[in-house]
């Protein structure tokens, strides 16, 4: 199993990046939804504005009804109060509901951007990231921004409102006493900067370190097989100890910078109430402040230094989302290698002609895979393709259906350049039978049509009758109705291969038919089924079967044996043994090898 599952790392150099990427990710994401959002702004700025109240109440309080020992006059001052305290209630609820109700709705459609992001992107693409490292984007990154949206944003909304609020109440009603509550604030400002990046640092590694724990974790659980075959558990408990042990560092380094940060504030705000409490009684001796005020001052500067604590408590939320802005920026932004054509040609019926002019092609650079293949396809024509594993057969089913482009050359059905079609024209007329089947958790039925409505219960039971899989089918309990599980583990292999082959033939009734080495691992019986139902199929369209075993193919119109990404011999079964080359050594050592 892989020691270094890929990541993609995010540069802790790239502060700017970050805060960029979170803006215009922000921007981008809930620009739709502007209404409740300002409505939630207008809101939060009312709930700000009586933020300041209950203080100044308390202060008319002490320096008027209970300095003029008058209990009535307390009555309305209570009254305000009580009124004070309700209306700001009411004020948040409304201002949290309208703020989730934008914040959830745009996390919803980003989610969905992202996933439609996905589907565009070409095979190389998914082979540059790990399937962890995409789960992890869909899920941990948008939930660190669902975080940002729902609770960080929510708190240094209100929490900054009401901070600019309090500070220009407190220097209207005495100068003195604000600039003495608030002469910390710079100090503030230098240890928030201080630990900033220490704060940015170790959350970029603890999320670089999450990106590996999942992606080893879903290479481990895919290949469990594997594992317990080979006896590897122990090897990769302890693989994992050194991940697990990698995180928790991670997180320890975070959390610790994280606590130190927060009590480092603590002291400061602690400092700065008692700074206040000593001048500003002076002030009340001197009688350039009164105890009201004084009073005042005191829940002033809680509602001043506790929305800056709150903010201070949110900065490790919104640095986890500024990394996770980044990347989900980054994909965002990624162009398919394998783009759609500007203006697509519209294909008519499929003949099923297809042309490789001069194909060179190479999945690393410098490493070619194809060598200048020409080759040319009637319509309804049976080709094979056979040759040596790493001879570039499979490469060709792939450029066909462009999973990939070639990077010189041309590929043509019906004279057509493939890379002038819509994908959806394309692979509509090009159906690929891929060596490993793929199920999907549903039914039988729901496996054929891949829940496609123009595929209507009599073409899914036509489909699987020429593939030769309503045998199996019809003997199920519940027969097309029957679940399949995910990835298909109630199913055999010669049975998933006979669903893949009647899928191909639903969803692409005419047209081109490639198998790739369909019949490689199954079966003798499962293999006969399929051989029998190709034999029907076959003699209906073009197709182009990639074989391992020489036996299925002997009946194919023509046999292209490759080598080394080249055509090496091209004929029928008859004529390539008379020629006495590759393919009939190849012949020859299959048929005297037993089974």
């Amino acid at each position: 199993m892989a020691n270094n599952p890929a990541v993609t790392e995010a540069d802790p150099r790239k502060g700017r990046t970050q805060d960029a990427a979170l803006g215009w990710l922000i921007a981008q994401t809930i620009a739709p939804y502007w209404r409740p959002l300002l409505l939630a702004l207008l809101l939060l700025v009312a709930t700000a504005m009586l933020a300041v109240v209950p203080p100044y109440l308390l202060q008319q309080a002490i320096d008027g009804p209970l300095a003029r020992h008058d209990p009535r006059g307390l009555v309305a001052i209570a009254a305000w109060y009580a009124a004070s305290v309700i209306a700001t209630a009411l004020l948040q609820f409304a201002q949290i509901y309208f703020l989730q109700f934008s914040g959830q709705r745009a996390l919803a459609d980003l989610r969905h951007r992202l996933f439609a992001q996905l589907l565009r992107q070409s095979m190389n693409f998914f082979a540059e990231y790990s399937v962890g490292e995409l789960i992890q984007r869909l899920t941990g990154d948008i939930d660190a921004l669902s975080t940002l949206l729902s609770s960080s944003v929510v708190t240094i909304l209100t929490d900054g409102v009401t901070l600019i609020s309090v500070v220009v109440v407190m220097f209207l009603v005495n100068w003195k006493l604000a600039l003495l509550a608030l002469a910390v604030l710079p100090l503030l400002a230098i240890v928030t900067r201080f630990f900033r990046r220490r704060i940015r640092r170790s959350s970029d590694g603890e999320r670089t370190m999450a990106s590996r724990v999942s992606a080893f974790l879903n290479e481990q659980l895919n290949g469990m097989l594997l594992i317990q075959l080979y006896r590897r558990e122990a090897t990769s408990t302890k693989e994992y100890e050194g991940y697990n042990g990698d995180y928790r560092a991670a997180l320890i380094r975070l959390r610790k910078e994280s606590a130190t940060f927060l009590s480092v504030l603590e002291l400061i705000t602690a400092f700065a109430l008692a700074t206040l409490l000593y001048w500003g009684g002076r002030g009340v001796l001197a009688g350039w402040a009164t105890l009201g005020m004084l009073v005042a001052f005191v829940q002033y500067s809680d509602r001043a230094f506790q929305p800056v604590l709150r903010l201070s408590e949110q900065y490790n939320n919104v640095q986890i989302a500024l990394a996770s802005a980044e990347r989900v920026a980054h994909m965002l932004e990624a162009e398919p290698s394998v783009p759609e054509p500007a203006a697509p040609v519209p294909l008519p019926a499929v003949q099923g002609a297809i042309e490789f002019r001069d194909v060179h092609f190479a999945y690393i650079p410098d490493e070619p895979v194809l060598r200048g293949i020409s080759l040319k396809i009637r319509a309804g024509e049976s080709v094979a393709v056979v040759g040596p594993t790493g001879a570039g057969k499979s490469s060709l089913a792939g450029l066909l259906a462009r999973f990939y482009d070639p990077q010189a050359g041309a590929i043509l059905i019906d004279g057509q350049d493939i890379c002038t079609l819509s994908l959806d024209d394309l692979r509509h007329a090009v159906a690929v039978v891929p060596q490993d089947p793929i199920c999907i958790a549903g039914t039988i039925r729901s496996n054929i049509a891949l829940y496609d409505s123009a595929i209507n219960d009599a073409a899914v039971c036509e489909a699987a009758t020429l593939a030769n899989a309503a045998q199996f089918i019809e003997r199920l309990p519940n027969s097309y109705e029957t679940e399949v599980r995910p990835g298909g583990a109630n199913l055999s292999v010669g049975q998933r291969q006979l669903l893949a082959l009647a899928r191909a033939i639903a969803l692409s009734p005419t047209g081109v038919l490639v198998l790739d080495e369909a019949t490689s691992s199954i079966d003798t019986a499962s293999e006969a089924l399929i051989q029998t139902a190709l034999e029907r199929i076959l003699r209906t369209r073009t197709s182009i079967v990639i074989a391992h075993r020489l036996t299925t193919i002997r009946n194919a119109d023509r046999i292209i044996v490759m080598e080394r990404g080249q055509i090496v011999e091209d004929g029928s079964h008859r004529e390539l043994l008379h020629l006495g080359g590759r393919y009939a050594r190849l012949y020859q050592h299959q048929a005297h090898t037993p089974a």
